[in-house]
């Protein structure tokens, strides 16, 4: 995975941006930078502010207090420069059932103004670039999920936008689904600035050059998939389970090991030295059997919960 961009030309840059509904604040004095070329991905939970945050960048919802900037152009002073550097795939698929892929793509670039036969050329490149060649001419009511979300990503490109909004672009896919759009926009990396909210950890883990992690309006993290895991701690983790594992179990393993934690499954022991043999030494004159040991990888997942106390999916 690259890093972040080495540049100091920002194709995304917002400065206090805020949006209010009454008493309510979705979106709370936010600010962010990011590089052209970068894919970038904002992380937080459902009613974080991430979609909020979209629709003010691509002026589809007014701040009500601070600004951005795309592409240099301010999206309250020059609005209409902005909507021609970018395009958004939004949460909601937005194409035309009734019309095949070809022909959506068609009205996406008259929308354009794009010349017909380019339109026609990018139309295919698209095509085949997303997997959907062999399915073209067919109705998109008969694509799966996954296609139809594969086909929506190709109409925001139609138009060679610089900067790519991608708004929870796997939301509701089963997992195979998922990995393959993966694949699709790890192609972008590079040749896109690529903004795309989401809930899922691993898709941030997996996609991002840099993660900003959102809750409750406010960005309360940012950095690289690894910047952030590495906050937690940097000391090794082993998880052991094991049924029946009693309080005296636990304080014996104490007398061996400063950190031990008991989970439901067993417990997680912290340090270097934790050994499976020394372990099961404690376990075994106890009647109690091992099922399990294994070093924990830190994840996003264990991000948020040390940031915010809760589970991202509650």
């Amino acid at each position: 995975m690259s890093s972040a961009i080495e540049s100091d030309a920002f194709a995304v840059q917002t400065f206090g941006i805020s949006r209010t509904y009454g008493d309510l604040t979705a979106v709370d004095g936010v600010d962010l930078a990011v590089g052209a070329g970068e894919l970038f991905s904002l992380l937080g939970p459902n009613g974080a502010g991430k979609t909020t945050t979209i629709k003010m960048l691509c002026c589809l919802l007014r701040p009500t207090g601070g600004t951005a900037t795309i592409m240099g152009h301010d999206i309250q002073d020059d609005p209409l420069s902005v909507k021609r550097v970018i395009a958004v795939s939004p949460q909601e698929t937005a194409i035309a059932e009734r019309l095949n892929a070809w022909e959506n793509l068609s009205l996406m670039a008259g929308l354009h103004g794009i010349e017909k036969q380019a339109a026609r050329k990018k139309s295919g490149e698209l095509l085949e670039m997303m997997g959907l060649t062999g399915r073209g001419e067919d109705r998109a009511k008969k694509y799966s999920g996954g296609m139809k979300r594969r086909l929506s990503i190709a109409m925001a490109l139609v138009s060679d936008p610089q900067v790519l909004f991608l708004d929870e672009p796997t939301l509701g896919l089963d997992p195979q689904s998922r990995r393959a759009i993966w694949e699709h926009i790890e192609a972008l990396r590079g040749k896109k600035t690529v903004l795309l909210t989401t809930h899922y950890l691993e898709e941030a883990d997996a996609l991002a050059d840099r993660v900003a992690v959102i809750d409750e309006g406010k960005i309360i993290a940012l950095g690289t998939p690894g910047e952030l895991k590495g906050r937690i701690s940097d000391t090794p983790v082993m998880v052991v389970e094991a049924e029946n594992l009693t309080a005296e179990a636990i304080e014996a393993l104490r007398q061996l090991y400063p950190v031990v934690r008991a989970i439901e499954a067993g417990v997680e022991i912290e340090g270097e030295e934790a050994s499976v043999y020394d372990i099961q030494d404690v376990l075994r004159p106890r009647g109690i059997t091992i099922q399990s040991a294994y070093r924990k990888q830190v994840t996003l997942d264990d991000v948020f919960l040390h940031l915010t106390g809760k589970q991202l999916r509650e």
